[in-house]
């Protein structure tokens, strides 16, 4: 049965590299995801109704910890695809806040997202899953016994030129970034520096 779990084990870093690479192939391909986000259950099972909390539905803190696993593996292009379908899914809402949840109909131009009627918004978990997700593109870790930042083969989506991080706090210092988006890979400045912190990009 094809279902977003998989992507859990991505996750957890239990799949070997081969088992991994199989995986996000499925999670990526159309029977999962939507265009939106990947789907609880794959469209090609009996069980699938888009309507139905565990049976099709699209949770966003489900694609995030999907992406993070993602970015375990290296798997850069399905985390970029599922930063793409959250920020457009943000677009088209209230206050461009992720809900719980929403529907898992594919996704067809000219259409916009269905939503699900009784999802909960402001939802704490979806708040969160667009920095997670921000994070597995960045590959972002921070160290704070070792005072550092490490950005693992950083990438930034198509609609995003250049963005700030803002007092990134390691240990006691901080720090501000400006991170550029070039064709091959992602600029890292360090704009503002209080106390002692090293920033690392693995390119």
């Amino acid at each position: 049965m094809k279902t977003s779990n998989a992507g859990h084990c991505l996750y957890t870093g239990i799949a070997s590299d081969e088992h991994a690479r199989r995986t996000a192939e499925t999670l990526m391909a159309d029977e999962l995801f939507s265009g939106w986000g990947v789907r609880t259950l794959a469209d090609s099972e009996r069980r699938y109704n888009p309507m139905s909390y565990h049976n099709g539905l699209i949770w966003p803190h489900d694609n995030a910890m999907i992406a993070i696993g993602l970015a375990r593996y290296g798997l850069k292009s399905g985390v970029e695809k599922i930063m793409t379908g959250m920020f457009e899914v943000s677009l088209v809402l209230d206050f461009h806040r992720l809900p719980e949840l929403f529907c898992g109909f594919v996704r067809r131009p000219g259409q916009g997202l269905t939503r699900y009627p009784v999802a909960c918004n402001p939802q704490a978990w979806a708040a969160g899953s667009a920095f997670m997700v921000l994070q597995a593109c960045l590959g972002l870790s921070i160290l704070a016994s070792e005072q550092k930042v490490v950005f693992n083969h950083p990438i930034l989506p198509e609609f995003i030129d250049k963005m700030q991080i803002k007092n990134l706090k390691v240990g006691t210092a901080s720090v501000d970034l400006l991170l550029r988006r070039h064709d091959l890979d992602v600029g890292i400045t360090v704009i503002r520096r209080m106390g002692k912190v090293e920033v690392l990009s693995l390119q």
